[in-house]
Formats: C-alpha cells, structure tokens, sequence
C-alpha cells in the first residue's frame, strides 16, 4: 500500500511540473527567457538546499561515508550516460526544414526527459522511504524543476506546427516515467538501511549533475 502511494505521489509530481511547463509553453505565444531563467534558478537553488541538507545528512546518518561516495558518483555517471545515449540515439539531422527541425527537436528533448525524469523518481521514491518529510521535499523540488524543461519540450513542438493538445499528451507522457522511478525507489528502499542509503546518495549524485549541467547549458 506504501509502495503504491509513493508511485501515485512520483507519478503526480513529475507530470505536474512537466504538464504546468507544457501548458505555458502552448499558451504563451512569446516566452520570456528571464522568466525561464528564474524558474530554472530557483529551482535548482531548492535542489541544492534539498541535496546538502536532507539528502547528503540523511544518508550520512543512516550508512557510511564510503556508500554516500559511491552512490554519488553512481548517480552522476547514470545521468551521463543518460545524455550520452540521448545525443547518440537520438541525433537531430541537418538536412531537414526549419519546421521540421523545430518539431524534431522538441520530439528529442522529450525523449531526454524521460530518460532524465527516471532517476528523478528514483529519488522521490527512497526519499519517501527514508521519511515523508524528506520525500516531499524532493518531489516539490522535481516538480519546480520540471517547469521549464515542459516548457523546453513544449515550445519548439508547438512552433513546429503539432497540435496543442498532442504537445501537452506528449508533455505529460514524458513525466510518466517519473512515477514508474518511484515505484521502483519505493522497492529498492524498503530492502535495507543500507539501500537507501545509497539510493539517496544516488539521488544527490543526479540531482547536483542535473543542476550543473542545466547552470552550464542554460535552457
């Protein structure tokens, strides 16, 4: 019953976000890259404060200094390898219109959310298993987050001529694999101390590489 209520937390937070994102994307017809840039800072200024504070003590409090290493630099490759097999899988062609580069693109970035929205389930799920409190907080953090990345996706698919209610199923679809990251968190951590230890770590280890890597790139 615990397991199946943190997939349905996982589940609405990560399309929430993503689906918000998407709706002001088809909605407003010139977007303000000051008003993404806010969204996208404070975000991951809540990320970092969720990371440093909850995440790195409370996995520190449970296990070992060597499991909190390890399940950081496990979450971070995790997330290059995600970006890694996105621009090689899924590599944007140069011979195509200006339209059908716009439509292809926002196909792309959804493809990469999805991808990218997996871990960050995983992480809502053992968050929830370590406490409620610290399982929120990572779920209002993804949520807040996810904004613009629904927006990213959501732009370029609605310039590229889709339909606006394709663009949101699309949108929403994405943040489906949040939810399946928070079922599997959920099991994973209710094994042992130890595992959730390490998923936690994992989470921070995501979490600071999808803050950096978004500070680095931008929108």
């Amino acid at each position: 019953m615990e397991i199946l209520k943190t997939t349905v937390l996982g589940l609405f937070f990560g399309t929430f976000g993503t689906t918000l994102g998407g709706i002001i994307g088809v909605l407003i017809k010139k977007h303000s890259n000051k008003f993404l840039s806010f969204i996208l800072a404070f975000a991951s200024g809540l990320m970092m404060a969720v990371i440093c504070f909850d995440l790195i003590p409370e996995a520190l409090e449970i296990s070992s200094i060597y499991s909190l290493i390890f399940g950081i630099i496990l979450g971070i490759i995790s997330m290059i390898f995600c970006d890694l097999l996105v621009e090689k899988k899924f590599k944007m062609p140069t011979s195509v219109s200006h339209k059908n580069n716009l439509l292809k693109t926002g196909i792309i970035v959804s493809i990469g959310l999805a991808i990218h929205n997996f871990p960050e389930g995983l992480a809502i799920g053992s968050g929830f298993e370590a406490s409620i409190k610290l399982g929120l907080g990572l779920a209002i953090a993804i949520c807040l987050h996810d904004i613009p990345e629904g927006i990213s996706m959501a732009v370029p698919m609605k310039n590229g001529g889709m339909k606006a209610s394709r663009v949101v199923f699309y949108v929403i679809l994405s943040g489906i694999t949040t939810g399946i990251g928070a079922f599997f968190g959920a099991i994973v951590g209710s094994i042992s101390q130890q595992i959730i230890a390490i998923c936690l770590s994992f989470a921070a280890g995501a979490m600071l590489y999808i803050v950096s890597r978004r500070a680095y790139s931008g929108i």
